[in-house]
């Protein structure tokens, strides 16, 4: 009899381009505007935030690192194709293309079975951003990944987790974690910063690489965390 294994606990994290400022409304603009200056902030620093402007940013690499399999998987935005190993790499890792729509639907389907979804961030970023764009192409979302989970079991947010759930003011990014545990740093070939100007460059493979390290790095962290810090949680 074949024994059932428990669903795959699975890290993943997007990568996200915001609008063209220039394409936006009238009233939008004005209203970005409006919040900037109450905050301080230039035009300039209004239009490059769009990327994290929930509604305003498209999703252009969704990358998920398998924990059980130890094997990542990216969809990345491209001309239209189903699951295929990745060409050019010998890492074993999957790629999945084509549009935003297309690949908020694959996600979805995908991450369906799973068992816990791990993120850095995640509960305040990357799930909302995929619940939202998923919304506005009318696709609708197989889990909830904005919702509170104070175990964690269903989704571990790293990030809340270096704050003890609010306990700890501070927030700092993946990459200084990253490095405190001793694990190689998602960013040497690219930053967050960054993935505007080569997606405009035409560098797509090279933002689904950076996302593939940044689902890797994520996961490597957890694996750091899961039986020291994650039980104080779940008692």
């Amino acid at each position: 009899m074949n024994k059932r294994h428990p669903p795959a606990t699975v890290a993943f994290d997007i990568e996200v381009v915001g609008h063209d400022w220039s394409e936006l409304d009238e009233a939008t603009r004005g209203y970005l505007l409006e919040r900037a200056r109450k905050k301080g902030e230039t035009a300039e620093e209004a239009a490059g935030k769009l990327a994290l402007t929930l509604g305003l940013g498209k999703v252009v690499a969704i990358a998920l690192w398998n924990l059980d399999e130890q094997r990542g998987a990216v969809l990345l935005e491209g001309p239209p194709t189903g699951w295929a190993a990745w060409p050019g790499r010998s890492d074993g890792a999957w790629l999945f293309r084509g549009d935003e729509k297309q690949l908020l639907e694959a996600f979805w389907e995908r991450v369906r079975g799973y068992g816990r979804l791990v993120t850095f961030a995640g509960r305040m970023y990357d799930g909302p951003v995929l619940m939202v764009r998923s919304a506005l192409h009318g696709v609708a979302p197989s889990r909830h990944l904005a919702a509170r989970d104070f175990q964690m079991r269903h989704h571990c947010d790293l990030a809340e987790l270096f704050t003890f759930q609010g306990a700890v003011r501070d927030h700092y990014k993946l990459d200084y974690w990253c490095r405190r545990f001793g694990i190689e740093s998602p960013k040497s070939t690219l930053d967050g910063s960054q993935v505007d100007r080569a997606y405009k460059a035409g560098e797509i493979e090279k933002i689904g690489d950076y996302c593939l390290r940044d689902a890797r790095a994520t996961a490597l962290l957890y694996e750091r965390v899961k039986e020291t810090l994650l039980p104080l949680l779940q008692q």
